[in-house]
């Protein structure tokens, strides 16, 4: 009853700019290379005493993290398939194949140059891995990274092709640093969401999550 007390006090009577306390957000390593920026600016606009603690990690850990109670918000590939978890679902990520601005497209483009690809124990890793494996064949060669800007430096310097966020990749194609190539299949795009508890549930971390909903759309648009 205490609890819900202060729930209540925090909603409807002191003011955003009045609450302080901490937030632990999670969030993938695609979020933090988009919209991360701008979602800590909003969130620090409504509530500027608030402390942000910042876990960057792949969807499966921050999955863990948010049932285990270690973060409070987690924004990852989702949505999370427990009733204790409520699901905010988020612009889609459109991946899109990338090489060198430098390379030229083949047939064998698979079969001569290593794939870049998301970390090892993710799920477009695993699905990649599987449609390379049916369409090409078990010679692939997969560089796994859990990080983006990593994947992108990499196709930028010739060392291997990616499907990577389409989002991400389109200022360094501006550049003419990188380019698109069309093998005729692209793997599937990123669904995020912005998941919490909801067995506990706090007028702070909703609000958050929908702020997330919010800069994430008009990111989107921006773009």
């Amino acid at each position: 009853k205490f609890a819900q007390l202060a729930e209540f006090v925090e909603r409807d009577i002191i003011e955003p700019h009045g609450i302080d306390g901490r937030l632990r957000l999670g969030v993938s390593e695609t979020i933090a290379q988009s919209w991360l920026p701008e979602y800590i600016t909003e969130m620090r606009q409504k509530y500027p005493k608030l402390e942000i603690d910042i876990n960057v990690d792949i969807s499966s850990n921050l999955r863990e993290a948010l049932l285990e109670r270690k973060v409070d918000l987690a924004i990852l590939l989702g949505p999370i398939s427990e009733y204790t978890v409520d699901n905010i679902e988020l612009p889609v990520f459109e991946l899109v194949w990338y090489m060198s601005s430098d390379m030229s497209f083949s047939d064998n483009i698979f079969r001569d140059n290593p794939v870049v690809a998301y970390a090892r124990n993710t799920r477009p890793y695993r699905e990649l891995k599987s449609e390379l494996f049916n369409r090409i064949g078990p010679n692939v060669s997969l560089f796994p990274s859990s990080s983006l800007s990593a994947c992108l430096r990499l196709v930028e310097t010739g060392l291997g092709v990616a499907a990577l966020p389409k989002i991400l990749g389109d200022d360094l194609v501006k550049k003419d640093l990188i380019k698109e190539f069309d093998p005729g299949w692209r793997p599937s795009p990123l669904n995020f969401t912005a998941s919490y508890l909801s067995d506990s549930p706090s007028h702070l971390v909703e609000t958050a999550a929908n702020i997330a909903k919010n800069v994430s759309l008009a990111f989107f648009s921006d773009k």
